[in-house]
C-alpha cells in the first residue's frame, strides 16, 4: 500500500514540475527588444547607423523614417517585415560590431550603414556574406563598387559635385566660386572632386580652394578671408551641416555675405540644436526631396513623421522611407519568401533592382545599373524664412 502512495506522489510531483517548467518558458520575455514588432513570417531587415554622436540627426531620420514604412506595409497584411537598428557611432570598427550583431539576429536583407565610410566597411561584409543592402545615405563610390549586391537609394558623391556645378551654371548663380571642404572625408572629398572637374569644364572658376579636417573645424576664419579676399560671389560646402552652421555664423559675423550653395549633408541645418535658422536663410542646395511638397503622399508621410518625433523629416528620413518601399516591391514582384535564405534572398533583390522601376518620395521612375547607382532628377532648394522652397 506504502509503494502505491509513493507511486502516486512521484506521479503528482512530476506533472507539477513538468507545468511549472512549461509555465516559465511562456513567461520568458524575447530578446532583441529593438526590433520591430511583426509576425513569425517576416523578412529580417536590419541596418547600422549613428543613434548617437555627432551624425546622430541623420541615423535616427533613417531609423524613424524606416519604422514608419515597416508598420505601414505590415499593416497591410501582405510582405511584412522585423525592423532592427544597430548604433555604429558613425565610427568602422563599431560599424562592423553593430553588423555581426545584426547577422547574428539572423538579418535577411540589409539597409546597409547610413553614413560613407561605416557603409564601405560593412558592404565588404555584405558582399562575401551575400546578403543584399540598399542604403538610404551613404553616397561614396566606394560603398558599390566591385560590389554586385550593394545598392544605394541616395545619389553618388560625384553625381552631387557635377550636378551641382551645373546647376550654378544654368542658373547663372556666380563666374567666381570658393570651395571649403573636409580633405578626411570620403564624402566631402567625392563631391569636391567632381564639382572641381565640372567648373572647369563649364568656365566657372574657383577663386577660392580651402579644407579643413577634423581637429581644426571650429575656426573657420582663414578659410572665410580667402574666400572674401578673393571676391567669391558664391560658397560651395560639400560637407554636412555641423560644420557648415559654424561658417555660416563666422562669416556673418565677418560681414560677409556671399551666396551659399550646399549639398545634401546640409540637410538637417534647420533642426539642429541651438542654431540661429536665419543664418541660413538664402542657403541653396540640391536634393531630391522637399518636406514642404503638396503631394498627397509626402505631406501624409511629413504629417506622420512630425506627429511621431515631434520634427520635420529631412532627405535621409525619406530615402530610408523609400529604401523599404523598394524592398516590399522588389520582394512581391520575385515571389520571395521569409524562410528563403539570405543567399537566396540577394540573388532575387540584384534581379528585381537592375530591372524595376520605383516610384517614391524622393522620386519618381527611379532605376538601379548594375552597379547599383539609382537615377533620379535632384531638385534646387533654397531655405527661406525657415523652410525648404523650391527653386525649380
Amino acid at each position: 500500500m506504502k509503494k502505491v502512495v509513493c507511486m502516486v506522489l512521484a506521479a503528482v510531483m512530476l506533472m507539477a514540475c513538468l507545468a511549472g517548467c512549461g509555465s516559465t518558458a511562456a513567461e520568458t520575455p524575447s530578446s532583441g527588444d529593438n526590433s520591430s514588432t511583426a509576425s513569425a513570417s517576416a523578412f529580417k531587415i536590419g541596418g547600422t547607423a549613428p543613434l548617437t554622436g555627432g551624425a546622430a540627426i541623420y541615423g535616427n531620420a533613417v531609423k524613424n523614417a524606416a519604422q514608419i514604412a515597416v508598420d505601414e506595409i505590415n499593416a497591410k497584411g501582405g510582405i511584412q517585415f522585423e525592423l532592427r537598428f544597430e548604433d555604429d557611432q558613425n565610427d568602422t570598427e563599431k560599424a562592423v560590431n553593430a553588423y555581426n550583431t545584426l547577422k547574428d539576429w539572423g538579418m535577411q536583407i540589409s539597409l546597409g550603414s547610413t553614413t560613407s565610410k561605416p557603409c564601405e566597411v560593412t558592404s565588404g561584409e555584405t558582399f562575401v556574406d551575400r546578403i543584399f543592402a540598399l542604403t538610404p545615405s551613404a553616397s561614396s563610390v566606394a560603398t558599390t563598387d566591385g560590389k554586385d549586391n550593394q545598392f544605394q537609394m541616395c545619389f553618388t558623391d560625384p553625381n552631387q559635385g557635377s550636378a551641382s556645378a551645373q546647376y550654378i551654371a544654368d542658373k547663372a548663380l556666380a563666374s567666381k566660386v570658393a570651395v571649403i571642404w573636409k580633405n578626411d572625408d570620403v564624402y566631402s572629398k567625392g563631391i569636391y572632386e567632381t564639382f572641381k572637374a565640372a567648373c572647369d569644364k563649364l568656365n566657372i572658376e574657383i577663386v577660392s580652394d580651402t579644407t579643413f579636417a577634423d581637429g581644426n573645424d571650429t575656426d573657420f576664419s582663414v578659410q572665410i578671408a580667402d574666400a572674401q579676399t578673393n571676391g567669391a560671389e558664391l560658397v560651395f560646402l560639400p560637407i554636412y551641416y555641423q560644420p557648415a552652421s559654424l561658417i555660416l555664423a563666422q562669416a556673418a559675423a565677418a560681414g560677409y555675405e556671399p551666396k551659399w550653395f550646399g549639398v545634401d549633408g546640409m540637410d538637417g541645418i534647420l533642426t539642429m540644436k541651438g542654431f540661429d535658422t536665419s543664418l541660413a536663410e538664402g542657403v541653396m542646395l540640391l536634393t531630391p526631396f522637399n518636406a514642404d511638397s503638396t503631394d498627397e503622399r509626402t505631406a501624409a508621410f511629413v504629417k506622420k513623421y512630425q506627429d511621431m518625433y515631434g520634427e520635420v523629416p529631412n532627405q535621409f528620413a525619406a530615402d530610408a522611407y523609400d529604401c523599404v518601399y523598394a524592398y516590399a516591391q522588389a520582394l512581391e514582384a520575385a515571389g520571395a519568401t521569409p524562410d528563403m535564405s539570405a543567399e537566396e534572398l540577394c540573388a532575387k533583390m540584384i534581379e528585381q533592382f537592375t530591372s524595376m522601376t520605383f516610384d517614391g518620395l524622393t522620386g519618381t521612375g527611379m532605376t538601379w545599373n548594375t552597379e547599383g547607382q539609382v537615377t533620379k532628377s535632384p531638385n534646387g532648394m533654397v531655405i527661406q524664412n525657415g523652410a525648404y522652397v523650391g527653386m525649380d
